[in-house]
């Protein structure tokens, strides 16, 4: 039998998926009661009403059934439990760019990336490079925009 793959993720990205997964559940009834309003409208092989209405709720059940499957396979970390000397998923890394300008993400599951608020997704390209490394180390990632360079400055585990 396979093993089901975890997903980790951080509180907040735990929080985010619930609280889509409640929203879509509540847009259900809606969704219904829109397909029998169009439903009543008759002919429906040229009712757009209805079709979209149809193609909504295949939408949203489909939306719920993936949630519903990263929720059940979630796990959390808290980063302040975490510490060791390499980068893991959680935490916090300072590094030094091209022009030794410091920038600072913190590790974390694709469905709670958000580069303006400095997280980033381990499954990124930078992301991907910095697992495993530690203070000192540089390292390379290739971008859309070409090569970048860093060194690794510090790991916090806040």
């Amino acid at each position: 039998m396979a093993s089901i793959e975890k997903l980790p993720m951080l509180a907040i990205g735990y929080e985010k998926l619930t609280a889509e997964l409640k929203a879509l559940r509540e847009e259900r009834p809606r969704i219904v009661d829109a397909i029998e309003e169009a439903r009543a409208h008759g002919d429906l092989s040229e009712n757009a009403e209805y079709h979209a209405a149809k193609e909504r709720q295949g939408q949203v059940e489909a939306t719920i059934a993936d949630l519903e499957d990263k929720i059940s396979r979630a796990q959390i970390i808290d980063p302040t439990t975490l510490s060791g000397d390499r980068i893991i998923f959680g935490a916090t890394v300072t590094l030094l760019d091209d022009d030794d300008k410091p920038v600072r993400y913190q590790i974390v599951g694709p469905y709670e990336a958000d580069a303006k608020l400095g997280r980033i997704s381990y499954v990124s390209p930078l992301g991907r490079a910095l697992i495993g490394k530690k203070v000192d180390e540089d390292i390379e990632v290739r971008v859309p925009a070409g090569d970048r360079f860093y060194t690794v400055e510090k790991i916090e585990f806040i």
